[in-house]
């Protein structure tokens, strides 16, 4: 085990597992099933005609920071007709390890932009704490994606919406104009992950008290102290970062 493990598997104390059933049942079982997923995917392709919403306008000369300086809205989609930005939390003047779990997860997947830009989109974060200092937390997860301080503009960006929580607002360009189509928040922003959904297909789940799981199976991952998106005190993807001796100093100009 290495030193950021949270707990240390009991040998003796195996938990639950589903009855055990022939071929024939089991695969009785997963077709009654099947048929509820396949009605899930259908609602969800209903649901993605969100592209029959309105659209309201937004500025597009509301301020940024980025590697150069100031650039506005509009200068974000590089070009491209369509933006999805995700508006990354942050904890001013903390340590990295005290930055937001949640966010550093989905953005920790968020890897290869060439599909999104065959569409016309770009991808950009919005960090909604200073550049320099947020900046140091993107290289130090050692995340290439665009990346910008929303600061100067948050609550315009934002209106309406908490500021300071996660958020994803995706928005269409026509000429230098600019368009919010939609936006989402909290579990909204799973639509970035793909380990809770692998995690989902497993007989024991997320292990998060709150599912719908038979008893005695492991619930464990969001017992107090610790968020089930941390360990030891961290964000659980920076610790392969600070086994690589990567800094995680986030003082700008350090």
């Amino acid at each position: 085990m290495t030193e950021h493990d949270s707990s240390t598997p009991d040998p003796d104390r195996a938990p639950a597992r589903p009855p055990v059933a022939d071929r024939a049942a089991f695969e009785a079982e997963v077709a009654s099933l099947r048929l509820r997923e396949k009605a899930h995917t259908r609602e969800g392709d209903a649901i993605a005609a969100r592209r029959r919403l309105p659209m309201v306008e937004v500025d597009a000369n509301l301020e940024l920071t980025g590697p150069a300086g100031p650039v506005t809205l509009l200068d974000a989609f590089e070009g491209r007709r369509q933006l999805i930005a995700y508006y990354f939390m942050w904890h001013e003047g903390h340590e990295a390890a005290d930055q937001c779990e949640g966010c550093t997860w989905v953005t920790n997947q968020v890897r290869e932009l060439e599909f999104l830009h065959s569409r016309d989109i770009t991808y950009a974060v919005f960090c909604q704490g200073p550049y320099e200092e947020s900046r140091r937390y993107r290289d130090f997860m050692g995340w290439e994606m665009p990346w910008y301080s929303a600061l100067p503009s948050n609550d315009e960006l934002l209106t309406g919406r908490q500021v300071g929580s996660m958020h994803i607002v995706c928005y269409l360009r026509e000429g230098d104009r600019v368009y919010e189509t939609y936006w989402t928040t909290l579990r909204g922003v799973e639509v970035m992950d793909y380990d809770y959904a692998l995690i989902d297909l497993t007989v024991y789940g997320r292990q998060e008290l709150w599912e719908d799981s038979p008893s005695g199976w492991p619930q464990t991952m969001d017992a107090p102290p610790e968020h089930p998106m941390r360990t030891n005190g961290r964000p659980i993807p920076q610790w392969s970062r600070i086994e690589t001796g990567r800094s995680d100093d986030l003082t700008p100009g350090s």
